[in-house]
């Protein structure tokens, strides 16, 4: 039983891509998460308590912002950064 358990994750982990390993890891991150404008520059900058969430049925983001401590939900031109 238990090496087919561990055939089983081994073969989950090989499948895994990069960026789906990545978001796995995210999880108890601190992001950054920059608001730009058409021109390039930061209009709005924050640092997540945790992981930055998104809704399939919307282009925006929420997370809750380590200084105010409540939530936020932007939409638009968004860079996020694990730190």
């Amino acid at each position: 039983m238990k090496k087919l358990l561990l055939l089983s994750l081994a073969i989950i982990a090989i499948s895994c891509t990069d960026s789906e390993k990545a978001k796995f890891d995210a999880f108890g991150s601190k992001f950054k998460i920059d608001l730009v404008n058409c021109d390039g520059t930061v209009t709005h900058a924050w640092i997540s308590t945790g992981k930055v969430s998104n809704s399939k049925s919307s282009d925006g983001y929420y997370f809750n912002d380590e200084k105010t401590g409540t939530l936020i939900e932007v939409s638009g031109t968004v860079i996020i950064t694990k730190l």
